[in-house]
């Protein structure tokens, strides 16, 4: 793990936040604002919670506990963006602060103890948290995304009926240590 944690953790974040920002493209406003039951979150408001947590979390992220007393989850779950540039401006800030906490991270600072509302993690259960909690997310902003433009969505992972094609690609190469993100195709 000791070269190989940090860098590959940042790769892992930079590859959600591409889904996040590859679904923003896709869609209006309207369509981010979309809410297929009552009480439902809606793209918008998934991406608030998102941002509202990153901020908490990541804002002085070795010093203070991870629940900021100034975070208002419970607004989160409101949606107050006016423009689609609004959301993608936050969305932007929730991962400047993330990646400007852990990019200067060094290996000793894994083991060291940070709360998130007063329970004790490691750095590194911090983080892998984090990592879940936004992955879960944004699996759910995809898919919604996925939804809303029906049968006009460009899939972000592998389409269906090509696996063969993305396995072939994939074993003509040399065996290698590499990232899965290093070489992901454009779907």
């Amino acid at each position: 793990m000791k070269t190989s944690y940090l860098p590959s953790i940042i790769k892992q974040f930079e590859y959600y936040k591409s889904l996040g920002d590859k679904t923003f493209e896709t869609l209006n406003l309207e369509e981010l604002q979309k809410e297929f039951e009552e009480d439902s979150n809606s793209i918008s408001i998934i991406t608030k919670h998102i941002v509202g947590n990153m901020l908490s979390r990541w804002t002085n992220f070795l010093t203070e506990d991870g629940e900021k007393e100034s975070r208002h989850r419970d607004l989160e779950f409101q949606d107050t963006y006016a423009s689609k540039d609004d959301l993608v401006n936050d969305w932007n800030k929730g991962w400047n602060c993330l990646f400007e906490a852990i990019t200067p991270l060094t290996e000793t600072d894994l083991e060291r103890i940070i709360y998130i509302r007063n329970q004790g993690h490691t750095v590194t259960e911090a983080i892998n948290r984090q990592l879940a909690h936004y992955s879960y997310h944004i699996g759910q902003i995809v898919f919604l995304g996925k939804l809303v433009k029906g049968k006009n969505w460009q899939s972000l992972s592998i389409p269906k009926g090509n696996s063969s094609k993305y396995n072939a690609e994939k074993f003509s190469k040399e065996k290698g240590r590499r990232h899965f993100t290093d070489d992901l195709w454009v779907f």
